[in-house]
């Protein structure tokens, strides 16, 4: 029975890696506006690099009010199996020079010479970036969360997972936007039907609580 148990843990995070790859695929196949290859998508699946983005979370989200749902996001992500991170590569630096004006600006060399936003704790996002780029991320969601569903998979999409991947430095590059996705292969989605004080009261937390209450009066029981 042990073993059994075991094996079906083993293969649940077999079919995890299995799924995150193709989600990978799926994501990078997706046609991007243009037809120029400007994303990157990377899988983050080892349990000690998701708590480290976690704790990150709730870092920021001490920051600032508007960002107190990022200890919300963190409970959530800190329950995912692997994270998928999507990047965009070139909006930050490279305009895409067609003068689309959905940046605001009459051309792209306008937004080329548009002084960024400073790398400040207050910043998610080091602006302004080219939309017609920055937009091709959601492509790339796209084609990742299409897969998710034909797989059976549990996702969740947040853009405070890109934020934290960012200031992280984890990303290739000094990356202007990114999007992450988790995804779980459990039998109860940890992305769905979240109580309202979630970073407050999990299932993680509700364990904590009951094993540090419980444990040593079992412990002088049984000894």
């Amino acid at each position: 029975m042990e073993r059994s148990i075991k094996q079906f843990e083993t293969d649940r995070l077999d079919a995890v890696k299995v799924a995150s790859k193709l989600m990978l695929a799926s994501g990078t196949t997706t046609p991007r506006v243009g037809g120029v290859g400007e994303c990157s998508i990377h899988i983050i699946d080892d349990g000690c690099d998701i708590e480290d983005i976690c704790q990150a979370l709730e870092r920021m989200g001490e920051i600032k009010k508007s960002w107190n749902f990022f200890k919300r996001d963190a409970a959530m992500i800190r329950d995912a199996d692997a994270l998928l991170i999507a990047t965009s590569l070139r909006s930050l630096t490279d305009p895409s020079d067609i003068n689309c004006n959905m940046c605001g600006k009459l051309v792209c060399e306008y937004l080329r010479e548009e002084e960024k936003l400073p790398k400040e704790e207050e910043v998610a996002f080091t602006g302004p970036l080219c939309t017609f780029r920055a937009a091709n991320i959601a492509y790339a969601i796209d084609g990742m969360v299409n897969q998710a569903r034909n797989l059976g998979i549990d996702y969740g999409v947040y853009w405070s997972l890109g934020a934290a991947a960012i200031r992280m430095g984890i990303l290739p590059r000094d990356t202007g936007f990114a999007l992450g996705v988790a995804i779980s292969i459990t039998e109860k989605s940890p992305f769905r039907d979240i109580p309202e004080k979630y970073a407050e009261i999990n299932q993680r937390s509700m364990t904590d609580r009951m094993i540090n209450r419980l444990w040593p009066q079992f412990r002088s029981i049984y000894s």
